[in-house]
Parts: structure tokens; sequence; C-alpha cells
């Protein structure tokens, strides 16, 4: 399948790679708001050509569009290439907003295209093999689970941190995707909410080079705390701050009626898996039973592909990631309000992927 990627940033690099190394993808062509930028990266990658984001809709051989443009423009983008009748595979979040979120999702089924979305990470090798374990009923049913992401934000080295602190930015809808995609993929979709939230720092001073000394003025809440209820009655306390200087916490620990799994970064594609069973004297290393355990940005691109050739659901689906959405907005709801709001969406988990795939294959 004909791909034409929109938004030539950072992190389009490790997306080109990637796809380059999947034969049921073709890089056809990328587009960028700064048209050197996309011709700089065309030709550092040999793509055939850079072009208008307008030229590339309308460019009948291009099939799917890879949106990674930032944020505030997914919805934008994602809706003008679903409109001009082509596949859409997103950087996370789906949209900013549940509104724009829900619409996304009805103009692609009106459309009869596909639409999916980062993160795509809950596909590697270390949640997999977690995945396995839960499935296979080893850790017995899942009681409960704690998720950390706490860190002291991105002006120390993000050369553009300013959206990270308006609203649509801050640590849940930042980082919240890798957390959430993993964990309703390990323990499934979630019902309802409840959380309280704070800002710590009023202004945050830039200290990356490139705009050292500037002060960004903080307008969404940057430490939060929530409580999540899934619908298999399994609870998660979860923290997400850019307030922490340091800590000592897990990414993410699930605990089951006979043990307890701990995970590593839902940010990455392998690390660590460790369990203890009830009847265990210690923790104890998982092997991993899966592959893409580097950085494998881009698989879902290519399960996403492969899904519409074989005619099933794709695993980093519109539905999960809808989802995703809602319980970040969600979680933002429960805090300024002082109560808990019920899910209205839901979700089917995504299948697990087939075990000890090599690069390159997304099916058995």
């Amino acid at each position: 399948m004909r791909i034409g990627i929109v938004g030539c940033g950072n992190i389009s690099d490790i997306y080109i790679k990637n796809c380059k190394r999947f034969d049921v993808l073709s890089l056809a062509a990328c587009a960028d708001i700064d048209a050197e930028r996309a011709k700089s990266k065309a030709e550092v990658y040999d793509l055939p050509r850079s072009c208008s984001v307008d030229e590339m809709l309308a460019d009948p051989e291009i099939e799917l569009i890879l949106n990674l443009t930032p944020p505030q423009a997914h919805a934008e983008i994602s809706l003008r290439a679903i409109e001009a009748g082509k596949h859409v595979y997103s950087e996370k979040p789906l949209a900013l907003n549940r509104d724009e979120g829900r619409r996304l999702v009805e103009a692609a089924a009106a459309r009869n295209v596909r639409l999916g979305c980062a993160p795509d990470t809950f596909m590697g090798g270390a949640l997999q093999t977690a995945r396995r374990i839960i499935d296979a009923g080893e850790l017995g049913r899942p009681v409960s689970a704690v998720a950390f992401m706490l860190c002291h934000g991105h002006e120390s080295w993000h050369p553009n941190p300013d959206f990270f602190y308006q609203p649509g930015g801050g640590p849940v809808f930042d980082m919240g995707p890798y957390y959430l995609s993993a964990l309703i993929g390990l323990i499934g979709p979630v019902r309802r909410v409840a959380a309280m939230s704070q800002t710590t720092f009023p202004e945050r001073v830039v200290t990356a080079e490139a705009r050292r000394g500037e002060k960004i003025a903080v307008q969404t809440p940057t430490h939060m705390a929530a409580v999540l209820e899934f619908e298999n009655d399994a609870t998660c306390s979860l923290i997400m701050s850019f307030d922490v200087w340091s800590h000592q916490l897990p990414p993410i620990e699930i605990y089951g009626a006979d043990g307890s799994l701990s995970l590593p970064d839902p940010n990455n594609f392998g690390g660590s898996v460790r369990m203890r069973l009830g009847s265990g004297k210690s923790w104890r290393k998982l092997n991993s039973t899966h592959g893409y355990e580097e950085n494998s940005r881009g698989v879902g691109v290519a399960d996403m592909v492969s899904a519409i050739q074989s005619g099933r659901t794709h695993r980093a689906s519109a539905e999960l990631a809808f989802h995703v959405l809602d319980v970040m907005q969600s979680i933002y709801d429960a805090a300024r309000e002082g109560r808990h709001v019920d899910i209205s969406s839901r979700c089917e988990r995504p299948d697990r992927m087939p075990q000890g795939l090599n690069f390159g294959r997304v099916e058995d």
C-alpha cells in the first residue's frame, strides 16, 4: 500500500526507517507545513518526492496517510484525508477532545476507510509477553493495578515545549495514551474514573539551549492522580505528573488473584517483565515470547495495512484510540468536577500478536 507522510518532525525519522522494513508498505511521498523540511526529509531517506498536503490528498495512488503532525493538527489533517477517501494512521492522541475524535471515527465509517492511531508500543515484545501470561490465567483474575509516569516536564530538552503546558497538553494527554493503551490491552476497557489534579508550578522556564530563559505560562493541570475502574471490576491507581523531580516507582504493576506482574515503561516496545506468584519465593524475569522489542514505531501501520488486505480488525484501532481519548478527557472532567465520571465508549481488547515474529512480519 502506498503511504503519504504528513509531518516531517523528529518522530518521522523512526517511522520512515521502520516502514521501509515492511513489504506491505511503500513510502510514496512526504509533506510538511515547512516545504524545505519535507524536501530535506525526502532526500535524506530517498523518498520518491516531497509535495504539499493538498497535492498528496489529491493523488489517487496514495492510499493511506500517516499523520505525524503536532497533536493540535491531528484532527484536521486526519479528517481531510478521510474525506479524500484515504485510510489514516495518526500519531497519538487521536484528537484533543471527544467531539473531534468522534467526528473522525464517524467520518471513517461513513467513507468506509480504516482509521488507526498510535501508540503501537502495546504490540511490542514486553507487553505481549505480559498479555500472554494474563490470557493464560497464570496471574489469576486481575484484581488491581498501579501505573506511574512521573517527571519534571519537557522544558529542559524539548525545542518547543509550549504545547505541553496548554489545554490538550499536560502529562495525561502527552503520555497517557501509552499507559492507557497498555492497561486496556491487558485488563480491558474502563467503566468509570475519579481524579484529583493540581498545577504546582504556574510558570515554566525553558532550559533547552534554543530558547533558554523563555517563560511559559502553564494553563493545564500538570499533576494528576486518578483511579480507574475497569469493566471486569479491577481498579488501577494512576499518577501522571510533570511536577516530580525523581522517583523509584514502577511504570506498571498488575496484581492478580494468584500473583503479580511488574512491567517496563509502556513508551518502549521491550524491557524486563517480572512475575511473582503467590506460591513463589521471589520475583523472576520472564523470557520474552514475542518479537518487536526494539523501537518498532510503525508496526501499527503495517498491521493496519495487513488487516485491510486480509479483512481482519487492526490492533491500533480507532475504537481503542477513541476509548483512550474518552478516558483521558474523563480524568480531567472528574478532577475539575469532583465526581466519578462514567465512560460512555467501549472497545474490544486488541488481538494478541502472534508469537516469535521477526521484524517485518505482523501475521504468521
